[in-house]
Parts: C-alpha cells; structure tokens; sequence
C-alpha cells in the first residue's frame, strides 16, 4: 500500500520507507495536496483554532566557537553588524514589550560560550514578569543534569535543544553531547522542544528521516522545521535554499510522524505553511542566526502582530474566553476571539 493511502485512512504507524516515500512527494503532485490535507486535519483535531506565538530575544551577539557554517554569529565567519551582551534592565524592557502583545511562549537565546552563571541571572529577572501559566524557554550551548536542574530553579520550564543536521560537519558541536544535554533537561523535568534544522537543498531525506524519527521517539510535543538562510558571508550561503513548497512539504510529513500535542511551527514563518496545519510561529528580537542585522525585529524577526495575522488566514486564534483569560477549553466564542 502507498504510504499516502495509508495516512488517509488514519494509520500513522509509518516505517522509514513510507516515512521517505512521504519526503519524496513531488511538490506539484497532486500527492503532494493529499499529503497536506492529512496533516492540517491530524492538526485541526489535536490543536482546534487554537494558535501559539512564541518569541525570542537574543541576548548577545559575539563570535561562537560551535562556529556553525550557517550561522551569522561563527567564530570564523562573524557577520552581524555588531557586537553586544544586553544589559538585563534592557531585557526587561523587551519582554514588558512584547508582554503588551499576544504572545506565549518566551524563550532566552545565546551563543554557546555565554556565561550559564549570567544566564541563570537574566532568567531569575525576567521570571516574575511572566503570566503564571507562560512556559519560559532557554535556547542555549550544551548543558549537564545539574545545570538543567538550576535552569528549573530559576523559572524556566523549557530548552530549546536539538541536534542539528550535519552536527561536527557543519559544526563544532557533536551529536552525543547534544543528546546528553536533552537527556539531562528531560531527567530534570524540563521540556524539550524540538526542530529539524538547518534544512538546506544537499540534505538527503534519509538525514530528515533520522531527526524526524528522533523527535518521535523523545515525544515532543512542541515541533517544527525549519530552513536554512542563505546568510551572507556564512560559508554554507552559496548553496541556496529549499523552497517554500518543499519546506512545507516537511512540515506535513513531521507532524504526521511525531504527531506533536500542542503545536506544530515552520521557520522562518512562511504563509503556506498554514494549509499544512501550522498552528505556531516566531516572532524575535535581538540577534538572529539567519540576519546580519544584530536587532533582528529590524529586519527578518517578525513581530508578534505579522505572526498573528498569518495564523489568522490560516483560522488560528489566540483565545480568550469572556472575561479576559485564557480558554482551557480551546474554543473560540464570537466575543471570546481576538484574532
């Protein structure tokens, strides 16, 4: 049975050929519009109307010795515009800032050489000016069991901790320390939240098929892929980027496969992406892996209102119920949206 038959009639029990056989749709298939009907009503029925934007501020921008090929801030490629550490008064000014906006989940990103002790400071400020119920995120250089514990202690329920394609290729990162680090944030009861990324045109589907099925077996319930900028001055910018059809294409794969329960993400935010049932996008501020512009909301960072407006198109809402507070129940009432 082609895998595409087998989706449609509900069974996500897929193996690695089905699994591939999905990533090798061509994007002008009519395949290709069947594949992206399954996975926008896998997630119309997990995540209803509701949409999530998360946003991230970059608390520094300084040369990394992890020195990815891909990135605007490599040791040995450094392309931003400027060098900074933001002062923490600063950073509580950016989140009162966007606080005053529709957003959810915050996350805090560094270079890998960041100070963990500094770190731990910013996040202890900037706990008390989150809503009880929002999840704070870190997005950090690799981490034991003990640290990941700390990061709990001060407030963040969450790390932002994948491994990367082509990691100790592209990077000076390896896969075991980055799967030592998400083991320690899950054995301190942190989420993990997960992406296959950098996705570039020389990446095969068997390499997306190992991190799909990796993000599978870890239980995610946060997900998203994500495409690799053609940064400028970055060794790896002359080899182009995927297109947004083909980008698309992954994501509808991945959520079928991992099947996330609370939200499935593209990145960079791209429209298309809702008809495949993307529920969550990102707004940023502050340095940006993908920008030569060391404040990034300057230029690539979308804002959290340009993010809400393409959620909206899709019919993704940030809900609230009468009174002004969140609706646990995920419904949206005429008076309740606020799209």
């Amino acid at each position: 049975m082609k895998a595409i038959n087998k989706i449609e009639g509900g069974d996500f029990n897929l193996n690695d050929a089905e699994i591939i056989e999905l990533l090798s749709i061509d994007t002008t298939s009519k395949d290709f519009y069947r594949l992206l009907a399954v996975s926008n009503t896998l997630s119309r029925r997990k995540f209803g109307t509701r949409g999530y934007v998360f946003t991230q501020i970059g608390l520094n921008a300084e040369p990394c010795s992890v020195n990815c090929l891909f990135c605007s801030m490599g040791h040995d490629h450094y392309s931003l515009d400027g060098r900074f550490q933001k002062d923490v008064a600063v950073v509580k000014e950016e989140v009162l800032r966007l606080q005053a906006q529709k957003i959810d989940d915050l996350f805090l990103m560094t270079t890998a050489d960041f100070s963990m002790n500094r770190f731990l400071q910013i996040a202890a400020e900037v706990k008390p000016l989150l809503r009880d119920e929002q999840k704070f995120v870190a997005n950090i250089g690799d981490f034991d069991e003990p640290f990941a514990r700390k990061l709990k202690e001060v407030g963040l329920t969450g790390v932002y901790h994948i491994n990367r394609l082509r990691e100790g290729i592209d990077t000076n990162a390896q896969t075991v320390d980055r799967e030592k680090s998400i083991a320690a944030a899950q054995q301190a009861g942190l989420d993990v939240y997960y992406c296959i990324e950098p996705i570039g045109p020389e990446h095969s589907y068997e390499e997306l098929l190992t991190e799909i099925k990796r993000a599978r077996d870890l239980k995610i319930d946060v997900m998203a892929v994500m495409r690799r900028i053609p940064v400028p001055g970055t060794p790896l910018a002359a080899r182009g980027k995927i297109t947004a059809m083909e980008l698309t294409k992954i994501a509808a794969v991945t959520n079928i496969v991992v099947n996330p329960g609370r939200s499935m993400n593209v990145h960079e935010p791209i429209q298309m992406g809702v008809i495949a049932g993307i529920n969550q996008l990102y707004a940023e501020v502050g340095a940006n892996p993908r920008d030569v512009n060391s404040n990034t909301e300057q230029n690539r960072g979308f804002t959290p209102d340009v993010a809400w407006e393409m959620l909206a198109e899709g019919g993704y809402h940030w809900q609230m119920d009468e009174d002004g507070n969140r609706s646990p129940s995920g419904l949206v009432t005429e008076k309740g949206c606020c799209a």
